[in-house]
């Protein structure tokens, strides 16, 4: 079993409760960690025996371009997204973070963690 991390992808998005979130967006940072046996693909050298991670920033990125008003929302269906590009993944866990939340205060990132 490996692990194949993609992480610090950038994204503007529309995603938040408040209606000024959904009109301006701002910006986030999602990690993602998708387990695997990598065994086939270690041995043949073959793309087609890999989880092609281009396939599954595809996947997120169409997910983060649908506005959510919950992160916990938005994490759900990227896991699904991710899921359905390769039958071999066994784990995936995502981790959504809004960059400079509106707080009323100085808070760097609010970051939701879904494992499934």
């Amino acid at each position: 079993m490996a692990q194949l991390v993609l992480q610090n992808m950038e994204f503007y998005a529309h995603h938040g409760h408040f209606d000024e979130e959904q009109i301006i967006g701002g910006r986030f940072r999602v990690d993602l960690v998708i387990e695997t046996d990598i065994s086939k693909a270690a041995a043949s050298d073959d793309l087609h025996d890999a989880v092609d991670y281009s396939k599954v920033y595809q996947a997120i990125k169409h997910e983060m371009d649908v506005p959510s008003k919950l992160l916990e929302h938005l994490a759900q269906r990227i896991v699904t997204a991710v899921y359905k590009v390769s039958s071999g993944i066994t784990r995936v866990t995502v981790t959504i973070s809004k960059m400079n939340p509106v707080i009323g205060g100085k808070m760097d990132r609010f970051s939701v963690i879904l494992t499934k």
